[in-house]
């Protein structure tokens, strides 16, 4: 019982964050308003707390509930996909402290500088990967026999 209510808080954590992340990749210009600011910086509060869930009933799936957490620690296919979900929060700190720092300006036009764009799209294409390492790792690939 308590493995398929971490597994649903789990997807439903990883959905939250797919849909904040999409947003912020549509709403995302070369330039933006101040209300353009405030509403990203709500969108990407959600995509937080959303990486924070993930990461929380990820665990709590890996450490004690489900399967025994050696057969997610002895797999590399595992270990690439935790990479690449650190990879994606370390790549979302350059948006984060963007859009905090201009969510109370009064600004007509705020440059958006192209990196922020460049890590939005990139934690795009993790997000693409993370899914197939999972689906693999599911199927049992990358496990010693």
């Amino acid at each position: 019982m308590y493995y398929e209510l971490v597994r649903l808080l789990h997807f439903a954590a990883i959905f939250a964050f797919a849909g904040a992340l999409v947003i912020e990749n549509m709403a995302i210009k070369p330039q933006i308003t101040g209300e353009d600011a405030r509403n990203l910086a709500k969108v990407d509060a959600v995509c937080g707390i959303s990486a924070i869930c993930v990461l929380v009933f990820g665990l709590t799936l890996w450490l004690w509930v489900g399967k025994p957490s050696e057969f997610y620690s002895s797999n590399p296919i595992f270990h690439a996909k935790i990479g690449l979900f650190t990879l994606m929060v370390l790549c979302a700190i350059v948006p984060t402290v963007f859009f905090n720092k201009h969510r109370k300006s009064e600004a007509e036009v705020i440059e958006v500088p192209q990196v922020l764009r460049l890590l939005l799209k990139f934690q795009i294409v993790l997000l693409v990967i993370i899914p197939v390492l999972a689906l693999l790792m599911a199927r049992g690939i990358g496990i010693s026999s």
